[in-house]
């Protein structure tokens, strides 16, 4: 095994740690990281292979803590999205986007960090999952980052650290199907991204235990701080983006 072998292999092993404890945010790992070491056009497709196999054993492990109709919403109002995202991916006015977006994470983040929490939803509420799952879309479609959307539904409605990591893998499942169908019709789904798949799955299982007994440990307060501190991440690096583009 080579040393850029080795760093691979690692990278998807603490992507998949994050995503298994706190539900999200492998994607902010992953992509950026792998890139260095592997073309874009296998890096993209190797995570959304590391993130259906997650997803699925999450939802397999924990199926009784997913929101299953906020599940429902939530993919199918995403559906809608990301059509539009595709087009704004191709778009002129990517820069100016990627700053507005950026700058409602980061505004969102910082106020339910230091300033009052944000508005609690006692109960699902049809039109924030219609509009939530539909940024979710947009966003997928043109950056491939759904998570904020769905993060910040979650933080109104307050679910605990447990649905909060099924609920999210319960949408990512079907999703991330999707996005690997299209990598597929695309012919990105190379053997170069099925030999680093298959090299990653004997740690798969490890991260995702690990990664489960870390969510398991986490309650209220505490692991929303840690969910808006990766929302202040993605944030982050949507302003980095833009001020390369």
């Amino acid at each position: 095994m080579t040393v850029a072998t080795a760093v691979i292999l690692a990278i998807i092993f603490f992507a998949t740690f994050i995503r298994s404890a706190f539900g999200f945010g492998e994607a902010l790992v992953a992509v950026p990281l792998l890139a260095l070491y592997l073309p874009l056009t296998v890096a993209a497709p190797l995570a959304v292979l590391i993130s259906i196999s997650i997803a699925l054993v999450v939802v397999a492990q924990d199926w009784r803590e997913v929101h299953l109709r906020s599940t429902g919403w939530l993919f199918a109002s995403t559906l809608l999205g990301i059509p539009l995202g595709l087009l704004l991916l191709t778009s002129s006015h990517q820069k100016a986007v990627k700053i507005a977006l950026a700058l409602v994470i980061l505004v969102f983040s910082l106020y339910s960090l230091i300033g009052s929490k944000p508005p609690e939803l006692k109960k699902d509420s049809v039109p924030w999952l219609i509009g939530c799952g539909f940024f979710a879309g947009i966003l997928g479609g043109a950056y491939g980052m759904n998570g904020p959307p769905l993060v910040i539904y979650g933080a109104m409605r307050r679910w605990s650290a447990q649905h909060f990591r099924a609920t999210l893998q319960g949408y990512f499942l079907p999703a991330s199907i999707i996005g690997m169908a299209f990598y597929w019709f695309g012919g990105l789904w190379t053997r170069e991204v099925t030999h680093y798949f298959l090299l990653s799955l004997p740690l798969l299982w490890p991260a995702i235990w690990l990664g489960r007994v870390v969510n398991h440990r986490l309650h209220g307060n505490s692991f929303l701080r840690y969910v808006y501190l990766g929302l202040m991440a993605i944030g982050g690096l949507l302003l980095v983006q833009a001020a390369r583009a």
